[in-house]
C-alpha cells in the first residue's frame, strides 16, 4: 500500500513540470481526472484506519496541481481574448 501512493508523486511532479507548458497544450479531460482523483483519494486516505498520510498528501498535491492547471486553461480559453481586445483598444 505504501508504494502505490509513493509512485503517485511522479504524476504530481509531472503535472508541476507542465506548469511551463502553454495553456493551449493542456487537456481538460486529463486535468479534470487528476483533480477528481486527488479529491476522492484524499478523502479516502482520511477515512480508512489507520489514516494514510502519504496517500492524503499526494492526493492533495494532485488535486492542487490539477486545479491550478484547469484555472490556467479556463483563463486562457474563456478570458484570454478579452485581454487581447483591451490591449488593442488602448494602443
Amino acid at each position: 500500500h505504501f508504494w502505490a501512493a509513493t509512485f503517485k508523486w511522479g504524476v504530481s511532479i509531472a503535472n508541476i513540470a507542465d506548469f511551463s507548458k502553454p495553456p493551449e497544450k493542456l487537456s481538460y479531460p486529463q486535468q479534470i481526472a487528476l483533480t477528481c482523483s486527488g479529491l476522492i483519494w484524499s478523502r479516502y486516505g482520511m477515512v480508512i484506519t489507520p489514516k494514510n498520510w502519504n496517500l492524503f498528501s499526494v492526493s492533495v498535491a494532485m488535486a492542487g496541481t490539477g486545479l491550478y492547471q484547469l484555472s490556467r486553461k479556463i483563463k486562457r480559453d474563456y478570458f484570454g481574448d478579452a485581454e487581447l481586445v483591451v490591449a488593442k483598444e488602448s494602443s
